[in-house]
C-alpha cells in the first residue's frame, strides 16, 4: 500500500491521480498507523512553509514523518520541509537533510515555473533516465546543493533539484506533471 500523507496541502490529488496513471492504489491519509504499516509514504506539497508546518505540527505529523523507516519521496515542498531549515517564514524543517532552504535571489523571473533540464544524477531513482532530462518545477525558494544532492537544476545558480538519505528521497520537481520522465521516477521509486 502507498501512503500519500494528507494535511491539507496542494497536490495531493495529481500525486495520486498520476500513481491511478501507473494502475498503483493508494490511500490519503493522516492516520499514523496506516502511514506507519505503509509499504511506501509520499510527502507531497504546495504552499507556504510556516503555515505548512504548522499544520504538520497539529496533527503531529512532524514527529511521525523523520521516524519512518519505509521509503519516503517528498515532493516539492514536502522536500523543502524535509530540510533544517527554511528562509520562507523563517522556518524550522524537519531536519531529514541538514540543508537550508534559501530564496532565489530576485535578478531573474520568480518563482522557476515551468520545464527545466536536471543532470549530475546520483541515485537509483534515475535508472532508466536520460541524463539532461527536462522536468515540471514550480517554485520560489530552493535547496543548497550538499552531499545529499541527487540531481541538479541550473536556474539563476545551481540547487538540488532532488535529494536522498538513507530511506528518505525528495525532489524539488513535480514527477506528477513530469509526463513520462515523472511517471519512471515514481515507478523507479515504487520499485525501492
Amino acid at each position: 500500500m502507498i501512503a500519500i500523507i494528507k494535511y491539507n496541502g496542494g497536490n495531493v490529488n495529481s500525486v495520486q491521480n498520476a500513481l491511478n496513471r501507473l494502475n498503483v492504489k493508494s490511500i490519503v491519509t493522516d492516520d499514523f498507523e496506516l502511514i506507519q504499516k505503509a509499504d511506501k509514504v509520499i510527502f507531497p506539497g504546495v504552499g507556504e512553509a510556516s503555515s505548512t508546518m504548522n499544520l504538520l505540527k497539529e496533527k503531529g505529523l512532524d514527529l511521525l514523518i523523520p521516524s519512518l523507516q519505509q521509503p519516503v519521496l517528498g515532493i516539492c515542498l514536502g522536500m523543502q520541509l524535509m530540510c533544517k531549515d527554511n528562509e520562507e517564514g523563517n522556518t524550522t524543517g524537519l531536519g531529514i537533510f541538514d540543508i537550508k532552504v534559501r530564496k532565489f535571489p530576485a535578478k531573474n523571473i520568480v518563482p522557476h515555473m515551468g520545464w527545466n533540464t536536471i543532470s549530475n544524477y546520483q541515485s537509483s531513482l534515475f535508472c532508466n533516465v536520460e541524463d539532461k532530462s527536462d522536468v515540471y518545477f514550480v517554485h520560489s525558494y530552493y535547496c543548497e546543493l550538499s552531499e545529499n544532492t541527487t540531481s541538479v537544476c541550473d536556474y539563476i545558480l545551481p540547487f538540488s533539484a532532488s535529494l536522498q538519505k538513507d530511506n528518505f528521497f525528495a525532489m524539488q520537481f513535480h514527477p506528477e506533471k513530469s509526463g513520462k520522465i515523472g511517471s519512471e521516477l515514481l515507478n523507479n521509486f515504487l520499485k525501492l
